[in-house]
């Protein structure tokens, strides 16, 4: 999952160098931290947060046949 997010993270921002996924798992849960540039955070984000939601969703859909539960937090 952390390979997942990343790629989509880097295909959205301007730097992508400054991109960093980090994930923490708990048996079958699992966090997902991802950190850009403050420059970035917009493109990340989207308007009313819609690309971040797009991303959650995408991830979520792709850990449902493991099953298991992600959770993604876009750090600043």
């Amino acid at each position: 999952m952390k390979e997942l997010v990343e790629t989509i993270a880097k295909a959205l921002v301007d730097h992508p160098e400054e991109v960093t996924v980090t994930e923490k798992a708990d048996g079958k849960n699992i966090e997902i931290n991802l950190h850009v540039a403050p420059g970035d955070m917009g493109k990340v984000i989207g308007k009313q947060g819609r690309i971040a939601k797009a991303i959650r969703i995408v991830v979520k859909a792709a850990s449902v046949k493991d099953d298991l539960q992600v959770d993604v937090k876009i750090d600043e």
